[in-house]
């Protein structure tokens, strides 16, 4: 006993030997009542300091799997061990797949993540959109963590409020109506991310029209996945080059009615098209028309590269309360820190506050006064300047390799941190997917975009994380096995 000790480095001593030990006596290798050895010759055969030992003993007789005897010697305590299973105790093994509810097993048939390619080491992965970490600001996010934490640490690290961090919520009310929004009878609730505004949204909609959506065809797979998960059916819209083709939303919305639409006006994911202005104000005449709320996605909003700023819908819409907008600075700063915001109609916002409250109590108060204190140093700006003008390069000179060397049918994209490429209808890029993941090189296929099955002929350039030498030999890898898989 004893020789299988072994020491890892970064963690005190005396915890190892601490964990060692009640590992021991957890698993019954040391028994109710035995007697331990000496703290001198326990050090000896760990091989470790005697106080190590010491401190190792006095946790344990603290959490009551030893006691002391003066001038005895320690003992394990009395049913400190777990108890083994009765001899004739067959032990229950349940099928948990069996019991998993539609809702989990729609998850796990969604989850791409999970079935997707890895990237060995050295492959050429062109599958992200998040920040390039080489960007993040770690010097101020330091210097916020220590402002913040000096002034009101020990509120920090207890419990928060459902609705948010209020110096957030101020901030954060503000930025929005630096980008026009009439705040007039809204409110903001903060979330973990996007992900989570959304579906506290999705979850809190009355379903007259039986639970129908209506959005861009593509869209956001993430919300793909959100809206399947909560019984919603989807009906997609093709998209124009400069957004949802009006003509055919029309139609849609003439033949059924709909819960609501979800949009993702600016810098689209997959596809980057930014809607237009004019196209912006036709979709807020048509969804007040037939009564539709909409549900706006900010996503990469400010990420622009070119051209004029064009104001969220919730801006457009002025004082009416029919959108509901999901903000997130997860694609612009820091993803780690899970912070995202619902602004939207004062009633909604009090009901999605208790949802809210029901579902995770509260988002982290500690990731909220980092983030604020970040952007209240002045740091976003700053930041914001940086990190678009290394976008852009690396848009700019990714968009130059896509024209050069891929056959593509259209390419697409304004901004952000992605391109959006379509081939001949009859072009499959899951097994132009296969060819290239061969020669290390991987991307994401479209067709996870699309609500209708459809989009196996398009892909998605994801390369914020690419560095310039590999996104010139990863597209002119593409470009080249495309070509070749299309006779050319």
């Amino acid at each position: 006993m004893f020789n299988d000790f072994r020491l890892a480095a970064g963690r005190p001593v005396y915890i190892q030997v601490r964990d060692y030990l009640k590992g021991l006596i957890l698993k019954g290798a040391l028994q109710s009542e035995q007697k331990l050895p000496s703290t001198r010759e326990l050090g000896e055969l760990l091989g470790v300091s005697r106080n190590s030992v010491i401190s190792a003993y006095t946790l344990l007789e603290e959490e009551g799997f030893i006691y002391a005897q003066a001038g005895r010697g320690s003992y394990v305590a009395s049913d400190a061990s777990l108890p083994g299973p009765a001899a004739d105790a067959e032990p229950w093994r349940m099928d948990w797949k069996e019991r998993m509810s539609r809702q989990a097993r729609q998850a796990v048939e969604l989850d791409h993540m999970k079935r997707g390619l890895r990237a060995e080491k050295g492959t050429i992965s062109f599958t992200s959109i998040a920040p390039d970490e080489q960007l993040f600001d770690l010097e101020n996010v330091k210097r916020a963590f220590l402002d913040r934490m000096a002034m009101e640490g020990r509120v920090l690290l207890n419990y928060g409020y459902a609705k948010g961090y209020k110096p957030l919520m101020d901030y954060l009310l503000n930025y929005m109506e630096s980008k026009g929004v009439d705040l007039q009878g809204k409110d903001i609730l903060i979330t973990n991310g996007f992900t989570e505004g959304l579906d506290i949204v999705l979850s809190a909609l009355h379903r007259e029209s039986g639970g129908a959506v209506i959005c861009e065809n593509p869209t956001h797979y993430t919300a793909i996945k959100n809206l399947k998960l909560h019984g919603f059916e989807i009906t997609g819209i093709p998209m124009d080059p400069d957004g949802i083709d009006l003509e055919r939303l029309e139609e849609a919305l003439a033949e059924r009615a709909y819960d609501c639409a979800y949009l993702v006006p600016s810098y689209h994911n997959p596809t980057g098209i930014v809607t237009s202005a004019e196209k912006r104000l036709a979709l807020l005449r048509l969804f007040s028309r037939y009564r539709i709320p909409v549900i706006e996605d900010g996503f990469n909003e400010e990420l622009r590269y070119s051209g004029s700023h064009v104001a969220p819908l919730i801006a457009m819409a002025g004082t009416g309360n029919s959108v509901v907008y999901l903000g997130s600075f997860s694609k612009v700063l820091f993803p780690g820190i899970r912070v995202g915001w619902v602004l939207a109609d004062r009633a909604l916002i009090d009901s999605l506050e208790s949802v809210k409250r029901a579902r995770s109590i509260h988002t982290s108060t500690l990731d909220q006064s980092l983030l604020f204190q970040y952007l209240q140093n002045g740091n976003l700006e700053k930041y914001l300047k940086k990190a678009r003008m290394e976008y852009k390069r690396k848009y700019e000179w990714t968009k130059t390799c896509c024209e050069r060397y891929i056959p593509f049918s259209r390419l697409s994209g304004s901004g952000g941190l992605h391109l959006f490429i379509e081939f001949p209808e009859d072009f499959d890029t899951w097994k132009l997917l296969e060819a290239c993941s061969e020669q290390g090189v991987i991307f994401t296929p479209g067709d996870m975009f699309y609500t209708d099955g459809r989009g196996r002929n398009t892909m998605r350039i994801g390369f914020s994380r690419v560095s310039d030498e590999d996104i010139g030999t990863g597209i002119r890898l593409i470009g080249e096995t495309a070509a070749k898989m299309m006779g050319n």
